[in-house]
């Protein structure tokens, strides 16, 4: 809740798979700062999240991952409250490198308050309640 614990950036072309994706939590493990019982992972559905692989990964790596109902996409605080912040931050700046990108998308996600931050995780458990009390049905409009 007090803010961003891993960044990192794809070279263009390349995407996200399980063998990449373990290697971010792998790289997430060893720089976690608080490594106590309190600590939860929270990814979506996507394939590279849910495969045989990355589940004996996160058991290996002793993460604790929070269980994301199917088709609820509006429970990723990334997506629906750290990005759109973001976007708006980056509005109207011109870069001429994906390194000046890179070192302007972290000003902006260090540059936030740790409130910043635990207001997203709050809007998360009231979005979890929507999604449970809707019967995993809850997508936001």
């Amino acid at each position: 809740m007090e803010g961003v614990v891993h960044m990192e950036f794809l070279e263009q072309g390349q995407t996200v798979n399980s063998e990449r994706y373990i290697s971010t939590l792998r790289a997430l493990r060893l720089r976690r700062v608080r490594r106590d019982k309190d600590s939860f992972l929270q990814h979506d559905n996507a394939r590279p999240h849910t495969g045989r692989h990355t589940q004996d990964a996160l058991r290996q790596l002793e993460l604790t991952t929070l269980p994301h109902p199917a088709y609820s996409p509006d429970l990723a605080p990334s997506g629906y409250y750290l990005f759109p912040q973001l976007k708006k931050y980056l509005k109207g700046h011109h870069f001429d490198s994906d390194e000046e990108v890179i070192a302007d998308v972290g000003r902006g996600c260090h540059g936030q308050s740790s409130e910043f931050f635990a207001d997203g995780v709050c809007q998360l458990v009231k979005r979890w309640r929507l999604c449970i009390d809707h019967d995993s049905d809850y997508v936001e409009k």
